[in-house]
């Protein structure tokens, strides 16, 4: 059973994922109208992820007793200044989400919440690899520069963490 502590953590943490979901969402909508198809696809994947992500929450929630809220998400940013500085905010974005699963994980283990603190593990690796896969992406593009974009366009899809 659920402390409502971590109840209320994990629905914040449901909110937060959809949110993910959805920027991820606008920012393939952005790629794609940029005619860049690959990054679109990565983003879209991205997209997908999140979801499963935020329905994972909502169904830990449920089977522990608690109440999963579906919540409305904000509207995320619709226009990016380029594609360099997009992916700076997707790995902004990520190191926030970082910190809100170390959040969870922080009051599971002051509500004594042994089951919640083993389940959440899982988020905690995937986390890094979340940072460690935009990193990359980051790095390519400092390397590629402007000239070098239509090449990570086309091959984004195999730096997937």
């Amino acid at each position: 059973m659920l402390t409502k502590k971590v109840e209320e953590i994990c629905n914040r943490q449901i909110e937060r994922e959809g949110y993910s979901s959805n920027l991820y969402l606008a920012m393939a909508s952005w790629a794609e109208n940029k005619g860049m198809a690959g990054i679109a696809a990565w983003l879209y994947a991205q997209a997908n992820e999140e979801r499963m992500h935020m329905l994972k929450f909502i169904k830990f929630v449920n089977e522990r007793g608690g109440i999963a809220a579906i919540p409305a998400f904000k509207q995320p940013p619709v226009k990016y200044k380029g594609i360099h500085e997009m992916f700076k905010e997707v790995l902004k974005h990520e190191q926030f989400i970082t910190g809100s699963i170390n959040e969870v994980l922080a009051t599971a283990i002051t509500e004594n919440d042994y089951a919640t603190t083993n389940w959440i593990q899982w988020f905690v690796k995937e986390q890094v690899e979340e940072e460690t896969s935009v990193q990359l992406i980051l790095d390519k593009l400092a390397l590629a520069g402007e000239a070098g974009l239509y090449f990570l366009d086309r091959d984004i899809m195999g730096l997937r963490g």
